[in-house]
């Protein structure tokens, strides 16, 4: 009886000890959503080569959230929505799908609802993609 115990003690230890989150990170991660701070037009930019990074790691937003050697194993998409007159605008990640050849990302413009402050906002989204796969923005 200590011996199928022991046993069971010990499979469930070691199952405890195991975190699959460590070894598959998630296909993605929404590092931030800003109303303002993005370009004056409509855009995205995949994010994919080792000089390009510093410019992400530049924003305040994102700078505690990126390490240099992200890139190795990772792209980033910076969304921009433009130039908006009214608060309110986000521009979001509805999912994000793998296939053998790429990833397929579909997004989604979040306009103001209800009354929205008049200032004119540079809405941008900057997403962190797990993969090196090339990417198809939806």
């Amino acid at each position: 009886m200590k011996k199928v115990l022991s046993v069971l003690v010990l499979a469930f230890l070691l199952s405890c000890s195991t975190n699959k989150n460590s070894v598959n990170k998630p296909l993605f991660e929404v590092l931030t959503v800003q109303e303002n701070g993005g370009a004056n037009i409509n855009f995205y930019e995949i994010i994919s080569e080792p000089s390009e990074i510093p410019m992400l790691m530049g924003d305040e937003n994102l700078k505690h959230k990126i390490k240099v050697d992200d890139i190795k194993k990772s792209n980033f998409i910076l969304l921009n929505l433009g130039e908006k007159n009214y608060g309110g605008f986000t521009i979001i990640v509805e999912k994000v799908e793998e296939t053998p050849e790429n990833i397929i990302v579909y997004t989604k413009e979040v306009k103001p609802q209800g009354m929205a402050t008049t200032v004119i906002t540079y809405p941008y989204t900057v997403v962190k993609i797990n993969s090196k796969k090339p990417i198809i923005i939806k």
